[in-house]
């Protein structure tokens, strides 16, 4: 069974990434949270993986983090819920938000997310609620600004890792605030990185 790959991105969609490792390609379906984590084509990436076998389909589900991995194994675990509606959920709805939505009991939250009706959202906090211990990480983890994804992306598409670029483009925006251009701040944040 696969857990885990390391290669190079030879193509990436908002849905699924072709990842080279040891010369074979693996397509591998992603979340959206993953696919905006990751590097541009041509960059080595690493992804958990899930697989998942059927009697007439493998088929690879990959995570930039692992406690996303974790969530989606857990959501498959819910009765009517499998790997695909599994990643759109977590397409449709940021892991700490999926996490609160489940503990508090909030079926507004998990209904807005595509073809999760209201049986399904309370089959899913019925089964989960009980079984999030550990998930205290992805509820605590930040996101990040739409400016400092704009910056990062711009970092990234200039060569620099994706680790590096995140911490100064939030340390450009934690000093200055959002209200300059992003000129500015992308001045501020490459000023930042050359430290």
């Amino acid at each position: 069974m696969i857990a885990f790959l390391r290669g190079r991105i030879l193509e990436k969609h908002p849905n699924r990434v072709v990842l080279e490792a040891a010369g074979v390609g693996y397509e591998v379906t992603i979340s959206v949270a993953s696919f905006s984590h990751l590097p541009a084509d041509g960059a080595e990436a690493s992804l958990y993986i899930h697989t998942h076998v059927r009697e007439d389909t493998l088929a690879l589900y990959g995570f930039v983090r692992r406690d996303e991995k974790q969530l989606f194994e857990r959501l498959i675990g819910v009765s009517g819920i499998g790997p695909k509606l599994a990643i759109t959920v977590l397409s449709g709805i940021a892991p700490d938000k999926l996490v609160a939505a489940l503990r508090a009991n909030d079926l507004p939250a998990l209904t807005r997310v595509p073809g999760v009706g209201k049986k399904t959202a309370e089959r899913m906090v019925l089964e989960l609620r009980d079984k999030l211990e550990g998930m205290e990480a992805a509820a605590s983890i930040p996101q990040a600004s739409p400016i400092e994804e704009d910056l990062v992306s711009a970092l990234v598409n200039l060569g620099y890792q994706r680790g590096p670029a995140e911490q100064a483009a939030k340390r450009a925006v934690e000093r200055t605030g959002t209200s300059n251009s992003f000129e500015e701040l992308f001045r501020q944040t490459m000023t930042l990185l050359q430290r």
